[in-house]
C-alpha cells in the first residue's frame, strides 16, 4: 500500500515511532540496520507532466551515500494543493532546463508546502524504489553522484517550516534512508558543500531533529555530523581570524582583523565553491564562504611546522579552551593542546590536525539543541 505523507505518520506513530520524536543516543552508524518502510505518496513525472528530459539520464548501479536538502527560494505560497505542487515541479523544471540550460529537473525530489512530493529528474523514483540505482541529478555539484537531493518549496531564511512539508520531508528521508541504507545521521545542507545560504538558516537549523526523526522512524542510530560553518560578509570572531591566517599562509595580504570584510572576501572568494544553481529562480549570493572550500584550504599540520596556517589552529585551539599561544609553532605545547583536544572530541589522538581535526575546530556539531 503507498502511504501519503499523512497517512505515513499515522502508520510511524501506531508503530510507537514518532516522527518529531528524539532519537536514542548518537552511536556509530554501523551499530544497527534501518527497518523497512513503505513508500510515501510520490507522484511520478508523468503525473505532473514533465516534459522530456533533453539528453540521457545518468543512473548508477550504486545506491547514494547521503541525503541533501535545499529550499527552492521561492515565495512561500499559500495553496497548498497537488495541483500547485504540480505547477511549481513544471515552473522548476523549466527554470533548470531553460534558465540553467540542464537536460532536466536538477534535484531528484521535490516536497511541496501542502506536503506533496513529486519526483524531479526523470527515472528517480524508479531509482529509489529499486533500493539498489540511483540518478545523478544537478544540485551538489561534486556531491551528485552520491547523493539523493530534495528540493523543499519556499525560502527558509526566516520564515518557519510549515507541519505539512516538514512531515513529507521526514517521511522522504526516512524512507530513502531505509531503501539506501544511508546513515541516518547523513542527512546535511546544501551549504555543507558549496558557498549558498539554501536551505536556508531556519530549515538548516532543523535538520539535527530531521536527522533524529528519521533515526527514530527507521531504528536507525543518528550520529550528526560535524559541517564547515559558512561566513556571510561582516562576521567576526575566531573563524574569520583562522580564515585569514590560513588566506596569508597561501601568499595572500590580508589585515588579521577578526572581520569577514571586503579584502578577506575577495581573497577567499578564489577559494570557495560557487553553489549550483538549484534553486527555482534566479538568487544572487555574493560574498559567503564555506563548504568543501575550507577543507582545500587547510593543510595537514604536524610538530615542526610553522607559519601562519600553525596560528590558524593555534586561535581555534584558544577560542575551544586550549592554553596555547598563537606563536606559529608547532611544539610539544601546541600537540599536547591538539592532542587533549581530539580526545575530548572522540577522535583519533595523533597531535596532528588533520582535515577532520580542522573541520572539529572549525564546525559546529549537527545535534539539535536540547
Amino acid at each position: 500500500m503507498v502511504l501519503g505523507p499523512r497517512m505515513a505518520r499515522r502508520t510511524l506513530l501506531a508503530a510507537g515511532l514518532a516522527v518529531t520524536a528524539v532519537g536514542a543516543a548518537a552511536a556509530p552508524a554501523a551499530a544497527s540496520v534501518p527497518r523497512r518502510l513503505a513508500a510515501p505518496d510520490i507522484a511520478g513525472t508523468g503525473d505532473w507532466e514533465a516534459r522530456d528530459p533533453r539528453g540521457s539520464i545518468d543512473v548508477r548501479g550504486t545506491a547514494p551515500d547521503k541525503i541533501i536538502v535545499h529550499h527552492t527560494a521561492t515565495e512561500n505560497a499559500q495553496d497548498t494543493s497537488r495541483a500547485h505542487a504540480f505547477a511549481l515541479s513544471r515552473s522548476i523544471q523549466d527554470y533548470h532546463m531553460d534558465g540553467n540550460g540542464w537536460i532536466d529537473t536538477g534535484q531528484n525530489f521535490t516536497n511541496s508546502r501542502g506536503g506533496h512530493l513529486t519526483e524531479g529528474r526523470h527515472q528517480s523514483l524508479a531509482a529509489l524504489r529499486s533500493g539498489s540505482e540511483h540518478v545523478v541529478g544537478a544540485h551538489a555539484g561534486a556531491q551528485n553522484a552520491v547523493s539523493m537531493g530534495i528540493e523543499n518549496e519556499g525560502t527558509y531564511t526566516g520564515a518557519e517550516v510549515p507541519a505539512a512539508l516538514w512531515e513529507s520531508l521526514v517521511a522522504l528521508c526516512a524512507y530513502a534512508v531505509a531503501q539506501y541504507g544511508i546513515a541516518a545521521g547523513a542527512i546535511y545542507g546544501h551549504r555543507d558543500y558549496m558557498a549558498t545560504e539554501c536551505p536556508g538558516e531556519v530549515l538548516y537549523g532543523r535538520l539535527g531533529e530531521l536527522r533524529e526523526a528519521v533515526g527514530a522512524a527507521t531504528g536507525a542510530a543518528v550520529v550528526h555530523p560535524v559541517t564547515w560553518p559558512l561566513l556571510r560578509p561582516g562576521a567576526s570572531g575566531p573563524v574569520v581570524v583562522a580564515l585569514q591566517r590560513l588566506l596569508r599562509a597561501r601568499g595572500h595580504e590580508v589585515a588579521v582583523d577578526g572581520v569577514f570584510g571586503g579584502a578577506t572576501r575577495r581573497a577567499a572568494a578564489g577559494l570557495a565553491v560557487p553553489a549550483e544553481a538549484c534553486y527555482a529562480a534566479p538568487v544572487a549570493e555574493a560574498g559567503l564562504f564555506g563548504g568543501t572550500a575550507w577543507a582545500r584550504l587547510a593543510p595537514e599540520l604536524a610538530a615542526g611546522d610553522g607559519g601562519e596556517a600553525v596560528r590558524a589552529a593555534q586561535v581555534l585551539l584558544t577560542a575551544r579552551g586550549a592554553a596555547v599561544a598563537a606563536d606559529g609553532r608547532f611544539g610539544s605545547r601546541t600537540v599536547a593542546a591538539v592532542r587533549d583536544f581530539q580526545a575530548a572530541r572522540g577522535l583519533a589522538v595523533r597531535g596532528a590536525v588533520d582535515g577532520v581535526t580542522w573541520r572539529h575546530l572549525l564546525g559546529v556539531s549537527g545535534a539539535p539543541a536540547r
